[in-house]
C-alpha cells in the first residue's frame, strides 16, 4: 500500500510528471545504485512538453549559446542566459522548481530543504555536436554567485532516434576513475538524477560520432542547499586522472583545479577589467 506522502506527491504533480514507481522504491534504487547514488527514470515528463523544448532550442540564435572549451578536456555548448529562455523552458522550470517537485526529490534522495537555481548557472539547454566530448570529472559543488552548495544534478535527455553508434552515453566511473561502471543512453524523455559529490566521476569522454546535422540535446538543472555539510570542501570541477587514456593534463588545468572557488571567482572578475 502506498504511503500518504506518496499519494500527496502524486496529487500535487498530477498532469505535470508521470511517476510510475513508489517513492520508497525510487529511494532504494537511488541509494543502492553503483558506482554512486543515482536514479534513471524513463517517461517522467510529457512528450508534448519535451517536444516544445526541442522546438525552442531549434529557434535559438547562435549568440544565445556559449561554446565551452577547457583546454583539451571539454567541448560542449550551453545556453548563455536563463533570462532569454522562452515559454517552453519556463514551463518546465515551473514544474522542476516547484515546491512539490523539490519535496519529492528530497524524499527520494534524503536531502531536506533543496533549493533550485533560477539563474541556471551552468544549466538549462545544453547540446553537443559531432566531435564534442566532456572528459570524466566531478562537478563543482558550489554556486559561485550565490554561495549555495550544489547537492544534486538532473539531466533530461531530448534525443529521438538516437543510435548507439553516435556515442554520447553518460558514463559513471568508479571512485578511483579507473573504470566505467555504468552507462546511460541519452534517449528522449530519460531523466538522470545523481548526487553532486566528490569523487562522483562522470562524463561523456568519447567524442560524438553523430551526423553533422544531429546534436546530443538535454536540459540540465542543479539543486542546492543553503548549508555546507561538514565533510564537504568547496571545489571547482575536478577532472579525473588520465588513467583512461584521454587528453593530457596541462599546467593551466592543474592550477584551475587546485584554485579555491572563491579565489577563481575574484580572478575572473578582475580579468574583465584588464
Amino acid at each position: 500500500m502506498q504511503s500518504d506522502l506518496t499519494a500527496e506527491f502524486r496529487d500535487l504533480l498530477t498532469g505535470k510528471i508521470q511517476l510510475r514507481n513508489r517513492v520508497e522504491e525510487l529511494r532504494s534504487v537511488y541509494r543502492n545504485a553503483k558506482p554512486f547514488p543515482h536514479l534513471v527514470i524513463d517517461g517522467l515528463f510529457s512528450e508534448s512538453l519535451l517536444d516544445s523544448l526541442l522546438s525552442e532550442m531549434a529557434q535559438m540564435r547562435p549568440e544565445q549559446w556559449s561554446n565551452i572549451e577547457q583546454d583539451t578536456r571539454e567541448r560542449t555548448a550551453r545556453m548563455r542566459s536563463a533570462a532569454e529562455m522562452g515559454e517552453a523552458g519556463h514551463g518546465l522550470l515551473g514544474i522542476i522548481h516547484s515546491a512539490a517537485f523539490l519535496l519529492l526529490l528530497s524524499e527520494i534522495i534524503g536531502i531536506p530543504q533543496l533549493l533550485p537555481d533560477p539563474y541556471l548557472q551552468g544549466a538549462g539547454y545544453a547540446c553537443m555536436r559531432r566531435g564534442d566530448y566532456f572528459s570524466v570529472h566531478a562537478d563543482r559543488n558550489v554556486a559561485y554567485d550565490t554561495g549555495l552548495t550544489r547537492r544534486l544534478a538532473m539531466i533530461i535527455f531530448l534525443n529521438k532516434s538516437w543510435s548507439p553508434e553516435y556515442h554520447g552515453e553518460l558514463e559513471l566511473w568508479s571512485p578511483d576513475a579507473r573504470r566505467c561502471d555504468a552507462t546511460i543512453e541519452p534517449l528522449f524523455n530519460k531523466t538522470v538524477i545523481f548526487e553532486v559529490a566528490y569523487p562522483n566521476f562522470h562524463g561523456v569522454p568519447t567524442p560524438l560520432q553523430c551526423p553533422k546535422d544531429r546534436m546530443r540535446q538535454s536540459f540540465i538543472a542543479y539543486y542546492h542547499t543553503a548549508g555546507n555539510p561538514r565533510d564537504m570542501k568547496p571545489h571547482t570541477s575536478i577532472f579525473a586522472p588520465r588513467f583512461y587514456g584521454t587528453n593530457r593534463v596541462t599546467l593551466r588545468s592543474m592550477v584551475r583545479d587546485l584554485t579555491p572557488p572563491l579565489l577563481s571567482r575574484v580572478i575572473r572578475r578582475l580579468s574583465k577589467f584588464q
